[in-house]
Order: C-alpha cells, then structure tokens, then sequence
C-alpha cells in the first residue's frame, strides 16, 4: 500500500488579509514533525512553546514541570488523529496567541516520483515574531504601510529588516520542507 499523504490548508486564524499554506505531508509524521512543517512553511522562527488541539485533546511538548497537562505529540502520528474533512488547531507562541486552523483537504497515496513533505501553495509573508499577535500584527501593517503614521518610524526600525506582507517564496518553504525528509 502506499504511503499516505495528507494536504493540509494550515491558516493564520484573525489574519487579514489570510496568510496561509498548503503542504503535502507524510500521514506517518508524528505530531512533533507536523509541528516542524507548520514553523518552515509559514516562516516562523521555533522560539515559543507550541501546541495542537485535535477534537478536544492537547498535545505538544511534555512540560517537565507538568504545568501544560499535554500528551506528548512524539507518540502521534497524524494518520492516527486526522482524517480527510476533518479540521484541528495549532497554536504557536502563547504570549501573541498565533492559532493555526488546519484542514485537511485531501488523502492520497504518495507519487512514487515525489519528494514529502512540500508546500504547494501559499499567500502573504508570516507576521514577525513577537509582533503582538493578530492585532498587534494590524497594527504593525497599518504602522509600516504609511510614512506619516506616528509608530512609522519605531516599527520599521523594530523589525530591523524590509517587510513585504505580500511577499511568500513557495520554493523557499518546499525546500526547507524538504531537510525534514
């Protein structure tokens, strides 16, 4: 039998405009990995704690402080706890609260020529870390698309580097997808 590839739409929830993704990952990926697609095909960094709500159960990173009552997504695999229609959360950095609504489209068996996982789609560049999450995300586009805006000149200076919110390199995130394989 082959493999399973799972397509999944993973979106920026209270975004807008959407920032999005569709990735084609391995059904056998455990969560921990899954976690791993999420950050490369969005472009986020891995510098907060994560976690995924799947129909009502948490998982993510065992907490060895046992605050987090989360199981631990190593021991999951994607196949076990999704399905063709079904929808679940991914929630990045609990401070600025970034939740990822994650659908999957499709399960297919893999192409034997094909490389797994791969992002096949895409809009707009992932916020900058610690910007404040959706709102402070709002904020930082209003304050940077205008010159005159009074926060102008700090925001630009603060993300220390150009930003184009319309900006996303597919190939970029399939080949960063790619050093998972």
């Amino acid at each position: 039998m082959p493999r399973q590839i799972f397509q999944l739409k993973v979106s920026l929830a209270d975004v807008v405009p959407p920032v999005w993704r569709r990735v084609l990952v391995p059904g056998g990926y455990t969560l921990d990995r899954m976690h791993r697609v999420v950050q490369l095909a969005m472009g986020w960094q891995d510098c907060h704690l994560h976690s995924f709500d799947i129909e009502g159960v948490q998982y993510g990173e065992p907490d060895p402080d046992g605050e987090l009552a989360l199981r631990d997504e190593l021991d999951v695999r994607l196949d076990a706890v999704a399905a063709k229609g079904g929808r679940f959360l991914y929630t990045y950095d609990f401070g600025d609260w970034w939740e990822h609504e994650i659908t999957v489209e499709d399960v297919f068996g893999a192409e034997p020529d094909e490389r797994y996982p791969a992002c096949v789609g895409g809009e707009r560049a992932c916020p900058p870390e610690d910007v404040g999450g959706a709102f402070g995300y709002a904020r930082f586009l209003s304050a940077i698309s205008d010159p005159g805006h009074p926060e102008h000149e700090g925001m630009v200076e603060w993300v220390g580097r150009p930003f184009d919110p319309t900006d996303f390199a597919m190939d970029r995130a399939t080949t960063l997808l790619r050093r998972l394989a």
